[in-house]
């Protein structure tokens, strides 16, 4: 049985209309400032894994919106850090890979702290893109009641580029509004790059994958997260039930112990969190099946990077 769910549809790309604007907006800024939760919030649907833990975001992951005046493709990327291995390298690269890849440039910072060293880092990077670029001071749901300093930090990172500056909090949607106005604004007319009814590019299996590294991301300690990578080696359909087969691969016998838990508990408690989620995701009902395997030093393998999904864009 080959299911198209709903979120993949490979329905025909409709001719757009005249004065329809379109376009790649990418959403660039350092680690932990929210980058995903609002690509979920304005696609309306969890298809980017969120998480306290900085380096969420692995890959450049697509989020459609389509509205009767515009579509937007909005690009999720790796948070800019200083990377420690091989796999941090590919995703700074990759994230600074967008910044001259897309129409317009989201540079969100997290406004309830003053700007730090890594905006500033980001900003300089900005400089010299040739695409406009749109300050997103986010988390304002977080900001103290006296935050005017707070603003300042990061009106001084725009004022010299005469970048626009939106305020609004992804959690709880506030400002998102005029948020999606600005970026239409910044639009040029276009046609539609995809189904008016899809929200990502990306096959069901990735995000599968993703929301299990989701559940490993809150429910295990912070050594963790950073040393995974889950893999969907196979899916089966029937009629009733799909069927799920994935790899959490891991550096350490010592990571394989935690993931499985005392008893199992652990393992089962992320495949049952997960289960749910993919679910939701089909809309049916999922038999999921994880095994724990041992990839010594991955991260700096590139063999294995490739083979987990993780390589330089060009």
């Amino acid at each position: 049985m080959n299911r198209e769910s709903d979120l993949i549809s490979l329905s025909t790309i409709p001719t757009a209309p005249a004065g329809f604007k379109s376009g790649f907006v990418g959403i660039i800024g350092r680690t932990n400032v929210g980058k995903s939760t609002l690509m979920n919030q304005l696609v309306e649907k969890e298809i980017a894994i969120t998480s306290p833990i900085s380096q969420t975001t692995r890959n450049r992951l697509r989020g459609i919106i389509t509205t009767k005046e515009a579509q937007i493709i909005l690009v999720d990327t790796p948070g800019i850090h200083k990377p420690h291995h091989q796999l941090g390298k590919i995703l700074v690269q990759n994230a600074k890979f967008a910044i001259n890849s897309v129409d317009i440039v989201l540079f969100i910072v997290d406004s309830s702290v003053p700007a730090g060293g890594g905006d500033h880092y980001v900003a300089e990077l900005l400089r010299t893109s040739p695409n406009p670029v749109i300050l997103g001071l986010n988390k304002t749901d977080k900001q103290p009641s006296d935050y005017h300093l707070l603003d300042k930090s990061y009106l001084t990172l725009a004022l010299p580029y005469d970048w626009p500056v939106i305020k609004f909090s992804a959690l709880t949607g506030e400002g998102l509004k005029p948020l999606q106005k600005a970026l239409i604004n910044h639009l040029t007319p276009g046609p539609y790059y995809y189904p008016p009814n899809l929200v990502t590019d990306q096959p069901e299996h990735f995000i599968m994958g993703e929301l299990i590294r989701e559940q490993i991301l809150h429910k295990t300690s912070q050594e963790i997260p950073h040393s995974v990578a889950v893999v969907i080696e196979k899916v089966k359909e029937t009629s009733n039930i799909t069927c799920v087969f994935a790899a959490i691969n891991v550096e350490r016998d010592s990571q394989k112990g935690i993931i499985i838990g005392k008893k199992g508990n652990m393992l089962k408690a992320i495949g049952s969190a997960a289960r749910e989620q993919i679910q939701k995701l089909i809309m049916g009902e999922v038999y999921l099946k994880i095994f724990v395997k041992v990839k010594p030093k991955w991260r700096q393998s590139s063999l294995c990077l490739s083979e987990f999904g993780y390589r330089f864009e060009s």
